[in-house]
């Protein structure tokens, strides 16, 4: 059996990929996203093909180096009000971010491609509609206090596998896509693939 390269650095990711039995190694690619994200914002590009084009750069960047190997790259943008978020850069502007989402409902866009010998041989794209509750600022400070820092890993700062589920009062989409993979149509990509067994 053949194992899949993951060009990410995310535990979450890998944790899913491992708890459903994918051999995985972990490589995480270097790019620079909010470069990339920039340049495609300017050129008006919609949040959906922001996504893809993060996920292929990733998953291309990872299959140069190991040609002979599948890759997968992935990436995740929330749009809120017409509008893209960054990952928050401390707890501060987490808070800030939480605060603007309350009472909301945003986008979070997963995409995933899998790469072979320099090209794209998979892609997928999910978007999931999350309306946070009215929630108050005392429940943030105490959520950010019993979390940490690894919020910061999350574009929206919040782990829905984790208490973060309090966030919401409703979720129209896949929950893996949330944790940052679509793992039903990935699998099925990956039997096609020979990564895991038909």
């Amino acid at each position: 059996m053949s194992v899949l390269v993951l060009a990410s650095g995310s535990p979450t990711r890998a944790k899913l990929l491992r708890d459903a039995g994918v051999p995985i190694e972990i490589a995480p690619a270097r790019v620079d996203e909010e470069a990339l994200k920039e340049s495609l914002l300017a050129e008006k590009r919609a949040p959906r093909a922001i996504a893809d084009a993060l996920a292929e750069l990733k998953a291309l960047r990872g299959s140069t180096s190991r040609p002979a190997d599948l890759v997968l790259g992935a990436d995740q943008v929330l749009e809120i009000e017409g509008a893209l978020v960054s990952k928050s850069e401390n707890l501060a502007a987490a808070r800030e971010l939480l605060l603007r989402l309350r009472g909301k409902t945003h986008a979070l866009i997963t995409a995933a491609v899998l790469a072979r010998g320099g090209m794209p041989v998979w892609r997928h794209v999910a978007r999931v509609s999350l309306t946070m509750r009215d929630y108050s600022e005392g429940f943030v400070d105490d959520y950010l206090a019993s979390e940490g820092e690894d919020l910061l890993g999350s574009v929206g700062c919040y782990r829905l596998e984790g208490r973060g589920l309090q966030l919401f009062s409703r979720i129209d989409g896949d929950y893996f896509s949330i944790l940052g993979l679509p793992m039903l149509p990935l699998l099925t990509a990956l039997r096609d693939q020979g990564i895991i067994t038909r």
